[in-house]
């Protein structure tokens, strides 16, 4: 595939129309079970910004969420690692389990939590220092001082992210806010793998990045679902159908802000939708 390939690509149509289904599916009797969510939902004060979402995420897969802007997308994700916590008003009610245990039950260690569950954000944000102390910072806060220990996680997790080759003579000297968009940002996923996660959460990483460095990062997520669970917020449907295993569709239709309205194998939610919702959108009739 050529970068250019990457929106010229006919988003796919859908083919027919199955019976409607509850939005959960079952998990294949030999799945591992990453994460799973039961009747959650997620106010901002009295606004409902998602509403009693089940589902559950399988290990070492690509989860993608998809729909339009103001559907509790993004919101949903961060029930993961409980960074809604830093949001005046926010209140989170249902089960959020990560290997089988509730994360928001008030003696989890969110400091451990979100080194488990790392985060990257939709605009590269690396610190202002070189690019060695910038995916060091995280071991270091951990108290990780052991030097050879250091450099080793430091080229483990820049190799992970694709950007080792590129910037190996420039380690120390170069901060990371002199690379390029792309390059910052495989540099924030090293950082994030750095702290040797379980689950890598991404909020539109590609949004702000040309075509050629939105395919490496989509080209890295596969990669890396070889080692991670990842759960991914993406406006780009055609994102969606190549990088993901399931996707999940949400809603802002009427008074049904932060519903799920189904959630599947990406092939059938993109060829075979159960709900004429998802449908209208995946084909342009609204979003």
């Amino acid at each position: 595939m050529t970068a250019n390939a990457i929106y010229s690509e006919p988003l796919i149509r859908r083919v027919e129309v199955a019976a409607p289904r509850a939005q959960e599916i079952a998990p294949a009797a030999t799945a591992e079970i990453k994460i799973s969510t039961e009747h959650v939902s997620i106010r901002y004060g009295t606004k409902v910004a998602v509403r009693d979402v089940s589902l559950t995420v399988e290990a070492r897969s690509i989860l993608a969420l998809i729909g339009p802007s103001g559907s509790g997308k993004s919101t949903f994700l961060r029930c993961f690692n409980r960074m809604n916590d830093l949001i005046p008003g926010a209140s989170v009610t249902g089960d959020v389990c990560l290997d089988g245990e509730n994360v928001t039950d008030a003696d989890v260690s969110v400091v451990e939590l979100r080194r488990r569950v790392g985060m990257v954000f939709q605009r590269p944000n690396p610190f202002p220092m070189s690019i060695y102390e910038n995916v060091a910072y995280g071991p270091r806060r951990r108290g990780k001082n052991d030097k050879r220990k250091l450099d080793e996680l430091v080229e483990t997790s820049l190799k992970r992210a694709a950007l080792w080759d590129e910037v190996k003579d420039d380690l120390r000297r170069k901060s990371g806010l002199a690379l390029s968009g792309g390059q910052q940002q495989r540099l924030c996923i090293a950082r994030v793998l750095a702290t040797e996660p379980d689950v890598i959460l991404m909020d539109e990483p590609a949004s702000a990045l040309d075509p050629v460095s939105t395919l490496r990062i989509e080209e890295l997520m596969r990669e890396l679902r070889e080692a991670y669970t990842i759960v991914i917020v993406t406006h780009n449907m055609q994102q969606a159908a190549r990088v993901s295993d399931v996707t999940a569709f949400f809603t802002m239709a009427e008074d049904r802000a932060g519903y799920l309205v189904e959630v599947g194998p990406t092939g059938r939610i993109f060829t075979r939708p159960n709900e004429r919702l998802t449908e209208d959108y995946i084909s342009g009739r609204f979003g």
